[in-house]
């Protein structure tokens, strides 16, 4: 771009490529990319012209490490950054004004000052550049991030430390109990006619009494065991009105006895709530290593959009290189009269059309970043990238293996199996409904009583007590018959459900093998394809420099160059998520060849 300074303010020229002779006052700076020319007149008050570009090129090591491409990818590839027609910044500008157009018209420009005023600003751009960091992730810490922030993940662990807390409290309940009972001090004063005096009488009572209990339950029978132990002190006193009868005693008693209680005819409770709890940890169990591979399908799937995305970008950018290229040969025939001046309306088509594409890329790679952010759980703020290697290597992929260990180890099998045990469950409540069972008790204890405490038992008198109940359904109206029908066909449907389970598992592993095998032939062809566009856009490059091709003929061989190279990463994405569709389907990690184990942390809850 030319600058030109015959008013007070900056006007911009006309632009123009064309080569002209080197003034001999002309001073140029290029160091970091920074090209500043500078020409100035001997005369004083003449005008002062300035051009300048600024080039940022990177290299593939930088665009691999920034944008996450393997170098397979980006062979041919050149990210370059242009600024064309304005400074970078408004810091810049200004400081380049007053280098290059100092307040005294009469004033000569220095070229060795100018030359190191521009080598402090690239030093300080580039260091502003490296202060700003980018985070680059991997497939593998993003995953690790995702389950440590993830709301769904957290929710499942927690309900994981419910259900096994709850099956600890279940365990301890079976244990023995110890419970101790204590009531100080009872006062109490009743009026009562004594049919047997024919007297009114007025008692007053002291009493206070404690009573230590030990009960076990018994897990094999669903009986309970229990030892009791009462002490008791009591102060009993009688006045009648008329009779000069009085009466008062104090007494010192212990009640000590051990009782069994049995039901019989029914169905045990107590193992049934503890294999329920068993069943419901285990099930959020499954259910927590199934978020963790449901989350890790997110992010992976997440994580090469994100890629692809970037992918994209950096072949759009070549693009928009190649069309500049292709504009600056049609703008020096069309000024040479070499083509015809609607060649030149084309190449400016396609360049805008290249900047568009590029525009957008932009912009969708900017919402993924902030989807992708969201799903890790990091800042929005955060500046990523993703790096990830998709260089194709074929997996050894055994069907019957997948197949196999897919109906061995697949969890949702085994949550199909619990629901069929919980129906089960049900079908046995539902038969103990107006069922005949009853209750066997028997007990056995020995009880002194006397005024002084430390003599209570001698003499003691035993309590034996021996009880047997039934409880005996007459008609329920058919009550039970119906609940039987209705679980029964809950459980059969249960039963259909894990069938249907194992045959969707073969049919998905096979339909995901047929895909990775169809995918490396796709791969094949691709990089075939992109080599044979690499070459065709050469050749015909060299003919359009030639005069032997249009701009539009050109400009189809660049896009089919561009639509080789995403069809061949596609391709490689596409083959990495459908091994990690293998992965979950069969529970047998390909890549590595190594079984799944998703086991939860309970330890640190």
């Amino acid at each position: 771009m030319k600058y030109n300074n015959s008013s007070p303010g900056l006007t911009r020229g006309p632009e123009d490529r064309s080569t002209k002779p080197q003034d001999p006052g002309l001073c140029i700076i290029n160091a970091g990319g920074l090209e500043v020319r500078g020409t100035q007149s001997r005369d004083v008050g003449s005008s002062l012209a300035m051009d300048y570009k600024m080039k940022t090129q990177m290299n593939q090591t930088t665009t691999t490490m920034k944008n996450g491409l393997s170098p397979r990818l980006t062979r041919g590839l050149r990210v370059e950054k242009r600024n064309r027609g304005r400074f970078p910044s408004p810091d810049l500008k200004s400081l380049l004004t007053l280098s290059f157009f100092p307040g005294s018209s009469g004033s000569r420009v220095n070229c060795s000052r100018r030359w190191i005023l521009a080598v402090v600003i690239i030093v300080f751009g580039s260091l502003s550049n490296m202060l700003i960091a980018q985070r680059v992730l991997t497939l593998e810490e993003s995953i690790q991030i995702a389950q440590q922030s993830s709301p769904d993940i957290r929710k499942s662990k927690l309900n994981l430390v419910s259900n096994q807390k709850s099956l600890a409290a279940q365990r301890a309940s079976l244990k023995s109990q110890f419970s101790l009972d204590v009531t100080p001090f009872i006062y109490s004063q009743n009026r009562s006619f004594n049919e047997s005096f024919s007297d009114w009488s007025t008692s007053q009572n002291y009493f206070s009494f404690g009573t230590f209990r030990v009960s076990q339950p018994i897990l094999a029978t669903d009986g309970v065991l229990e030892l009791t132990n009462t002490f008791s002190y009591r102060d009993s006193n009688t006045e009648f009105d008329e009779l000069p009868v009085n009466s008062g005693i104090i007494t010192y008693s212990n009640d000590l006895g051990i009782n069994f209680t049995q039901p019989i005819f029914t169905y045990n409770t107590r193992k049934l709530e503890l294999k329920e709890l068993e069943l419901n940890l285990e099930d959020a169990m499954i259910n927590n290593s199934l978020q963790l591979l449901t989350l890790e399908q997110q992010v992976t799937q997440s994580f090469y959009n994100f890629y692809q995305l970037q992918n994209d970008l950096t072949i759009a950018r070549d693009e928009l290189e190649n069309q500049e290229v292709s504009y600056e040969i049609t703008q020096n025939k069309v000024e040479a009269d070499l083509l015809a001046k609607e060649e030149l309306y084309q190449a400016e088509l396609n360049l805008a059309t290249s900047k568009s594409t590029l525009e957008n890329n932009e912009v969708s790679l900017a919402n993924a970043a902030d989807d992708f952010k969201l799903l890790l759980g990091l800042p929005l703020e955060e500046d990523i990238s993703v790096d990830v290697d998709v260089d194709f290597i074929t997996s050894q992929v055994d069907l019957n293996q997948a197949i196999q260990y897919g109906l061995e180890s697949r969890m949702e099998l085994r949550q199909r199996e619990i629901t069929i045990e919980r129906s089960q469950f049900d079908l046995t409540r539902t038969r103990a409904l107006n069922e005949f069972k009853g209750s066997v008790d028997l007990s056995m204890g020995i009880i002194g009583v006397d005024p002084v405490a430390a003599q209570v038992y001698d003499m003691p008198q035993t309590t034996p007590r021996v009880g047997i109940s039934f409880s005996i359904p007459i008609w329920d109206w058919g009550e039970k018959k119906a609940r039987l029908a209705a679980s029964n066909a809950t459980l059969q449907i249960n039963e259909i459900d894990l069938e249907q389970e194992k045959n969707n598992i073969i049919i998905d592993i096979r339909k995901t093998y047929r895909s990775l095998q169809n995918l490396e032939n796709q791969i094949e062809i691709a990089e075939q394809n992109v080599k044979n566009a690499e070459l065709t856009y050469e050749i015909n490059l060299e003919r359009y420099r030639n005069g032997d091709l249009t701009s539009i003929d050109l400009n189809q061989f660049q896009s089919q160059l561009s639509d080789k190279k995403s069809e061949l990463a596609a391709a490689l994405i596409n083959y990495k998520i459908e091994l990690l569709n293998l992965k979950i389907l069969s529970l047998y990690d390909f890549e590595k060849q190594q079984p799944v184990i998703a086991q939860p942390e309970l330890d640190t809850y």
